[in-house]
């Protein structure tokens, strides 16, 4: 028996058990997969002596959250590379604009589109120097941020406060009409607002493009060296030596609750696990109150309103191993670690109208990620890991495309992989030719790696308005806490939602512990059936 059980080795789960053990309860991390990492984790796919990240790939949220940052990783073998160009958007016409760790060569770059934007640029980056970090504070802390909140409102005053407001409801459109002339910064907001899960028309976009962008100029979206996954194994050997266990290949089947308390977790061998304070989730909410609780145990108002919940799109990626780097017609590109293939903002508002619809994109976005200007350690010398990815619908109603029906079959997997080179090939002529080996996975794949990518999701739940804040995952449950004493949702299904931060496992932890300061945790572990497993 431990203090606390945490279901999956997730980067919030692994987050929020560090915190736990760092407080000096016992923590056991029960993970279904052979490895740990959730979706922060790398392997050789196509060749050998190519290393790719299997999901996710670039941190920004990651350098800039305090609840990763502040963990001391670089102690645990992690070390942080950044491409000098952060994020680069090539088009077809030849163009290409530049988010730039210098902030100089950004605003040569958005100029470069209309006169006056580059200085409006260089103006909407030290109006986010001011407040960046504190806003970045209050969007990660438990909702409502009542301390990161009101230091954030003291230092903008009233009429800063409105500002902010308004700021937070306004559109990537609408924000970047407002600021710029030119195409080119509405080609880096909407695009990064697009990465964020919310379209260039949605209100709430101007937030999660600046949050992306700001922290970009601030940190970089930097990545580990030698693969996700060292991310991973470093907070994995930060737990371990504050005294914390990570068991892999525990699937976790239910919940246990006595008295309307989490008490422990029975895994599929049938073997229990008990928790004499608290049980963690890190699981989407549907897994957590559909199938990991009795259906006794979860309130009707909370099954009720789970039908309503929304998961974000699904994905489709491809990755590459590569004779040498991507030919960008865009000089510049190449010095990118993230490319944002947009074709524009307008192109991003009719793929998103195509998947609202659930059709798949004829000409979709792609986020691509290249590595050999800056981490010689993933691929051989003078050659390239590359991969890329794009939305699809959860549910295909049609194909904008005319040859998919949404089976993602192999076949139509590796049609859809077709439809991504030539979308390529249209910015960098010759990248077919560089193609020595590709790996493609689709929305079953990713959620068959990892039961949190439900449909190929990567946010653990939309990140529309409708479904953050206090209304994520259902509304009235914008905290971690849920109606079973002793059990906190520590997911992407829960505030703040996706994104690698660590905020969801670490307001997660916090609650925990602050539950426990109040003796609202108490009341002994009472076993029935199966067999307690030991460690």
């Amino acid at each position: 028996m431990a203090d606390a059980v945490v279901i999956g080795a997730g980067p919030n789960g692994l987050v929020a058990a560090n915190r736990l053990a760092d407080a000096g309860w016992e923590v056991v991390v029960l993970e279904a997969e052979p490895d740990p990492g959730g979706a922060v984790r790398s392997a050789e796919l196509t060749l050998p002596g190519y290393v790719h990240d299997r999901f996710s790939a670039f941190y920004p949220l990651a350098a800039g959250s305090p609840h990763i940052a502040g963990l001391g990783l670089e102690r645990h073998g992690l070390r942080w590379l950044r491409a000098p160009v952060v994020v680069a958007d090539p088009a077809e016409d030849g163009s290409v604009v530049l988010l730039s760790s210098d902030r100089e060569e950004t605003c040569a770059s958005v100029e470069a589109f209309a006169p006056g934007d580059g200085l409006a640029w260089r103006e909407l980056t030290a109006w986010w120097d001011r407040i960046g970090p504190r806003l970045v504070d209050a969007l990660l802390d438990p909702f409502p941020p009542l301390r990161s909140g009101g230091r954030l409102v003291a230092g903008l005053g009233p009429r800063g406060t409105l500002e902010l407001a308004r700021f937070g409801l306004l559109s990537a459109r609408r924000f970047a009409d407002e600021r710029f002339n030119g195409a080119g910064a509405a080609r880096l907001l909407a695009g990064s607002a697009l990465h964020a899960d919310i379209t260039p028309e949605a209100p709430g976009g101007a937030v999660f493009a600046m949050v992306l962008v700001g922290l970009g100029q601030q940190v970089g979206w930097p990545v580990p060296e030698s693969g996700a996954g060292r991310l991973a194994d470093a907070l994995v050997a930060r737990l371990r030596a504050a005294g914390g266990r990570v068991l892999c290949g525990e699937r976790v089947e239910r919940v246990l609750v006595r008295g309307g308390r989490a008490v422990g977790v029975r895994c599929a061998d049938g073997r229990e696990v008990g928790a004499r304070r608290a049980v963690l989730a890190d699981v989407g909410a549907p897994q957590l109150y559909l199938s990991l609780l009795a259906r006794e145990d979860v309130p009707g108002r909370v099954l009720s309103a789970l039908r309503r919940f929304q998961y974000d799109a699904g994905t489709v990626k491809v990755d590459w191993a590569l004779d040498g780097p991507i030919p960008w017609a865009a000089a510049d590109a190449a010095r990118a670690g993230t490319v944002h293939v947009t074709g524009g903002i307008d192109a991003l508002s009719l793929q998103a109208g195509e998947l609202d619809r659930g059709r798949i994109p004829v000409n979709p976005f792609l986020i691509v990620g290249q590595y050999a200007g800056f981490d010689p350690s993933r691929q051989p010398p003078g050659h390239e890991t590359a991969w890329a990815y794009t939305h699809v619908p959860q549910r295909v109603r049609g194909d904008s495309g005319g040859a998919l029906t949404g089976s993602w079959d192999r076949g139509e997997l590796e049609r859809m992989a077709e439809r991504i080179e030539a979308r390529l090939e249209r910015v960098a002529p010759g990248f077919r030719d560089q193609v020595l080996a590709r790996h493609v996975v689709g929305p079953r794949e990713l959620e068959a790696a990892d039961a949190n990518l439900v449909g190929g999701a990567l946010n653990g739940g939309t990140a529309q308005l409708h479904q953050q804040l206090v209304f994520r995952p259902i509304p009235g449950l914008g905290r971690s806490e849920t109606p079973i004493r002793g059990l906190f949702l520590a997911s992407a299904s829960a505030h703040p939602g996706g994104g690698v931060h660590g905020a969801c496992g670490a307001n997660a932890a916090r609650a925990a512990l602050a539950h426990a300061r109040l003796g609202l945790l108490r009341g002994g572990a009472v076993r029935r059936g199966g067999r307690l497993l030991r460690h």
